[in-house]
């Protein structure tokens, strides 16, 4: 990449430094972040409230950031698929998922994935390298050009490629800058992070930025987790449980928990008595995943009412126990199905 200054890499408050150190008035700052994410400016020479010796300066001294859309493939239900080409060739994908009143985006954290959970395509790719800050910023202002007029972005969830919390610091980063003011202005209660259940990084994640968790389960025993999730042999079942129960919730919310039923591993009614046992005296909401197949994979998704089976016993234990609806499956888009090019799908594309 080019030796200038990533701007989308910078908090507000580090663009606020950078601005003072190169001998400019710090107001400049807001000038630039009003330009960059209020109205999606990437050319300084369209900043027209700077001077054009500013203009000049910066045009050799930084750059703004654009994610190349290769390609969008549209699902029947509605669901996009966005690949994104990045500065050095690598892709990722992100994913919007219209929900009635609700427009979600699922955004990647890096390259591929290094956890080599069984049952995740993404995860049996492997991990090429980390987003920056700006990268995974540029998915929300890259998905934000997609959208109609009447169309609006009302939620993130860090559930796209990637493990969140092990590019923690770039992810922390992104995370001021999408929420900030002016930045892309986005509540933390509309953030939702997932992870495959890095204790460390979870406990410390709670001390810096108030979003939403939701810790990835998928077995009630660690024998059946760790085949499912190596990353269970590092960090057990017990001692993930015991750092999520320490989480300083604020009022009224819980953390999710989420459990992908596979056919004949982890679905029969006695793993899900065994996972009311194992959550009881949590403030939980419990998100069924359905497995959603894909060519070569090892599993398949339980007939419905299994599923349906599973709910019911977890409801009964007084736990809210939601079904999560595939969305984007058929194009490849549903969780677990990301990857780093797109695959033959017979859904339509710009």
């Amino acid at each position: 990449m080019r030796d200038v200054a990533p701007l989308k890499n910078l908090t507000p408050t580090e663009l606020e430094t950078w601005v003072q150190e190169a001998g400019q008035p710090v107001y400049r700052a807001k000038q630039l972040l009003k330009w960059i994410y209020g109205r999606d400016v990437e050319n300084f020479q369209a900043m027209t409230d700077l001077s054009k010796d500013f203009r000049a300066w910066l045009t050799r001294k930084a750059h703004v950031s654009c994610l190349r859309r290769e390609s969008v493939v549209t699902d029947v239900d509605g669901t996009r698929k966005l690949l994104f080409r990045l500065w050095d060739g690598e892709c990722i994908e992100s994913v919007l998922i219209n929900e009635g009143a609700r427009l979600t985006l699922c955004i990647s954290s890096q390259v591929g994935c290094a956890y080599g959970c069984r049952f995740c395509l993404t995860g049996q790719s492997g991990w090429r390298r980390d987003l920056s800050a700006g990268e995974i910023v540029d998915q929300v202002c890259g998905a934000r050009r997609e959208l109609g007029p009447e169309e609006r972005l009302t939620n993130l969830v860090f559930m796209g490629m990637g493990e969140p919390l092990a590019n923690f610091h770039q992810v922390v980063k992104a995370i001021e800058i999408l929420t900030a003011d002016l930045g892309l202005n986005f509540s933390t209660r509309k953030i939702t992070l997932s992870t495959v259940g890095l204790v460390p990084e979870i406990e410390r994640l709670s001390r810096t930025v108030p979003v939403k968790l939701a810790v990835s389960l998928h077995a009630a025993d660690s024998d059946t987790r760790s085949r499912l999730m190596p990353i269970n042999n590092r960090y057990p079942l017990e001692q993930l449980l015991e750092v999520c129960y320490r989480l300083p919730l604020p009022p009224r919310q819980r953390i999710t928990f989420e459990y992908l039923l596979i056919d004949g591993v982890n679905d029969s009614p006695a793993a899900a008595r065994q996972l009311a046992r194992l959550l009881k005296g949590f403030r939980a909401k419990i998100n069924l995943i359905p497995f959603n197949e894909y060519p070569g994979g090892l599993y398949r998704r339980p007939p419905s009412i299994r599923i349906a089976e599973f709910q019911q016993i977890l409801q009964e234990k007084h736990f809210t126990a939601t079904v999560r609806q595939s969305r984007g499956a058929g194009i490849m888009a549903a969780c677990g199905q990301l990857t780093h090019s797109h695959q033959a799908s017979s859904a339509s594309s710009d």
